[in-house]
């Protein structure tokens, strides 16, 4: 079962994050970060990456898009804040930028 992320788990976890521009949320448990790719179709092929994930993780983000920006908010709503999954797909999506 998926877990809060404890005081011990969360710098590890969040700090590589933050140093790739992932930020806290203003007022909830939450990371976000916005991405901005070269059109839409990049934009919207990377989305369709990361479903593909996020599906099977069973984890889905919170996102939004408009042409060539994706607005990412990851929270686990489980759970009431960030949980381990969060931090996972937030490398993922890291990840499947190039």
């Amino acid at each position: 079962m998926t877990e809060r992320l404890s005081e011990e788990t969360r710098k590890p976890l969040l700090e590589p994050l933050f140093a790739n521009g992932w930020a806290m949320v203003d007022g909830r448990d939450a990371i976000e970060k916005e991405f901005v790719f070269a059109d839409f179709v990049c934009a919207f092929g990377w989305m369709a990456k990361v479903a593909i994930w996020a599906e099977k993780w069973d984890h889905h983000p919170e996102w939004f898009n408009v042409y060539k920006t994706v607005k990412v908010t990851l929270s686990t709503h489980d759970v009431g804040g960030l949980s381990a999954l969060d931090a996972k797909l937030a490398r993922k999506m890291d990840a499947l930028v190039g």
